[in-house]
């Protein structure tokens, strides 16, 4: 499974990467980071068939998560990619905006890796 992290904190890449290690190796998920929303949306545009799931940081400088998600949603269809918000902000107008636009689930920083891992796994079934 191929994912995209987006997020404007360059320390979540080395994270994912101690966090996902076993799966890195194994070949179970393969990621790809960006440090922005336009940086998602040109990687997105040279990749369109290979990403399965994104997963995005809401509060970003530039474009924000939810503007990068209604993009995702208008621009990419067939098919559509699943689309996980990730804020340290668990407020009711945030999820309810992630929702309206399309999101398939809302997460909140601190990542729950054990959480996230099992996310991943309905995703791939």
């Amino acid at each position: 499974m191929h994912i995209l992290v987006v997020d404007d904190e360059a320390d979540v890449q080395p994270l994912f990467q101690q966090r996902f290690r076993k799966e890195i190796r194994s070949g179970e998920v393969d990621f790809t980071f960006a440090l922005s929303g336009e940086e998602a949306l040109a990687y997105m545009a040279q990749n369109k068939s290979k990403i399965i799931l994104i997963l995005s940081d809401i509060n970003m400088p530039g474009m924000s998560g939810i503007e990068l998600l209604h993009s995702i949603r208008h621009d990419y269809n067939s098919p559509p990619p699943v689309v996980m918000m990730v804020t340290a902000y668990n407020d009711q107008d945030n999820y309810e905006q992630a929702m309206k636009e399309g999101a398939n689930d809302f997460l909140t920083k601190p990542l729950d890796f054990a959480i996230l891992k099992e996310k991943l796994k309905t995703v791939a079934e």
